[in-house]
């Protein structure tokens, strides 16, 4: 999962920083993720924003046909995938199986108190811990994969992985993180990122990323793939194969010394070379008991990233590529979707990885 919710105003004068300040009338009545970076940036969207309040009032909610819906129907949406409302329930999380911080109310307590800090060495204990956590993960993720076929939900996804997440006395890491109301992110077609599981059936030809991130003994681990849906075309395979090969080239730097800002530097050739371009919204980032933390990790080139690699260090490489030359992001207004501005497909592969005396080890490699 990439790190936080941009500031959802229109006309933020600060650039759309990641953001805390949640409505509190979305979190009442079960609109997720609307976050600002202060109260001016607030007020100046309220016009615009509180039209979701009343979207959302029993009743008002309109239908397409039988029990599903889109929820906003007067949504400009930038490409031909819609949402398939209701949401299905809160999964449960059985009460023995340890949580972070945020499982109940929502707030990564933790990551608010050490933001900004250098980023964490770990010992030999909690490398070992990572190692686990990330191994857990890539069975999940390869558990989910498994079951992508037409006609399979983006819920029934959801379904498999929470199961699989809690079988291994684990918890799913997106669960309630900043209020998200699902286990794994699954994002379709222009979908960036951060896309939430909902009754849309997968159809032949779509591509889908799942997003796998999970809490296991005090440490999270975080991996995604992109997945063809029966036969894809030719642009979309070059896509998904531009970004796999993208992250493999970031990765392949990767070893003590090593600049932070130069993993832009490596996958943004790649990206043009084959007529794509790299979102900047979002970012890989540190990973340990903490969620996300630094350091931050820009995926373009000439980025201001600080910081140098060391032993000891865990973080996320996660590239989203889209296809053509517009890396801008747009959101739905359930504040959590991302796509892309011109509906054109984006992919994303992401590995954790641990920086070693040597060199790097990816904690959450799949068998090639």
């Amino acid at each position: 999962m990439a790190t936080s919710v941009a500031c959802q105003s229109d006309s933020c004068p600060n650039g759309n920083p990641p953001s805390r300040l949640e409505c509190p009338t979305c979190n009442k009545i079960g609109i997720k993720g609307s976050f600002f970076c202060g109260q001016e940036c607030f007020k100046g969207a309220w016009k615009k924003h509180k039209i979701l309040h009343d979207l959302a009032k029993p009743g008002t909610l309109p239908t397409n046909s039988g029990d599903t819906f889109n929820p906003w129907i007067n949504f400009n949406f930038t490409g031909s995938l819609r949402p398939l409302y209701p949401l299905s329930p809160t999964r449960e999380v059985p009460a023995l199986i340890p949580r972070p911080d945020y499982a109940t109310d929502g707030i990564p307590k933790m990551e608010m108190r050490r933001m900004g800090q250098p980023p964490r060495i770990l010992g030999s204990a909690e490398q070992e811990k990572m190692r686990t956590v990330c191994k857990l993960g890539r069975e999940i993720l390869d558990i989910a994969a498994a079951a992508i076929r037409p006609g399979i939900t983006t819920d029934e996804i959801d379904e498999i992985v929470h199961k699989a997440t809690i079988e291994r006395n684990a918890y799913p890491s997106p669960l309630n993180y900043r209020n998200f109301p699902k286990s794994v992110c699954t994002s379709v077609n222009e979908v960036i990122c951060h896309g939430i599981p909902d009754q849309r059936k997968l159809q032949e030809g779509d591509i889908v990323n799942l997003d796998i991130s999970l809490y296991h003994d005090g440490v999270h681990g975080d991996l995604n793939e992109t997945y063809p849906v029966g036969e894809i075309d030719e642009e979309s395979k070059k896509l998904i194969r531009t970004t796999r090969e993208a992250l493999d080239a970031a990765i392949a730097i990767c070893k003590p010394g090593a600049l932070f800002r130069d993993i832009g530097k490596v996958i943004e050739p790649i990206a043009r070379t084959n007529g794509c371009a790299v979102v900047r919204t979002y970012t890989g980032h540190g990973i340990n008991d903490l969620f996300h933390c630094s350091p931050n990790i820009p995926h373009y080139a000439k980025n201001k990233a600080v910081g140098t690699m060391k032993p000891g260090m865990c973080f996320t490489i996660e590239p989203m590529i889209n296809l053509g030359h517009n890396w801008g992001d747009i959101h739905w207004p359930d504040n959590w979707t991302a796509t892309t501005v011109d509906g054109k497909r984006s992919a994303q592969f992401e590995d954790t990885l641990l920086i070693t005396e040597t060199g790097v080890e990816i904690l959450t490699k799949g068998q090639k």
